[in-house]
């Protein structure tokens, strides 16, 4: 019993500290943005409720929800699959794989042609 007891103020802490956190930081986005972006780039001043929506806003397009980590979870997940495909191909599939990159992106340290397009050749025709 004295176990639950325990629990209920951890519990009440939380349901406290988590607004008040959430808060504060809004406040101090709140006073970045308003000390900063009007003078740098000219921007409007923003209010409480628009610095907590810039915050929303960038959680969803940064940072994911249930810590899924958004765009480098997304980056981790392709090349985890992508190293597992290379895995799985032949010595063959690999070479065909490397040449189709080389035709599509050109060779790492190569320099690209600063000719202009209408000067340049046909793709893949050097």
């Amino acid at each position: 019993m004295m176990r639950y007891g325990k629990r209920k103020p951890r519990f009440l802490l939380l349901i406290l500290l988590i607004p008040a956190c959430i808060a504060l930081f809004t406040f101090i986005v709140m006073t970045l943005w308003n000390a900063i972006l009007p003078s740098v780039l000219h921007v409007g001043t923003v209010t409480f409720w628009q610095a907590l929506g810039i915050l929303v806003l960038s959680k969803i397009l940064f940072g994911g929800f249930h810590g899924r980590g958004g765009w480098r979870h997304r980056r981790e997940g392709m090349r985890e699959r992508m190293n597992e495909k290379w895995h799985k191909m032949t010595p063959e599939e690999r070479e065909s794989f490397k040449q189709k990159w080389r035709e599509r992106c050109g060779r790492f340290g190569r320099p690209f042609s600063r000719q202009p397009f209408e000067q340049q050749g046909e793709p893949g025709a050097e």
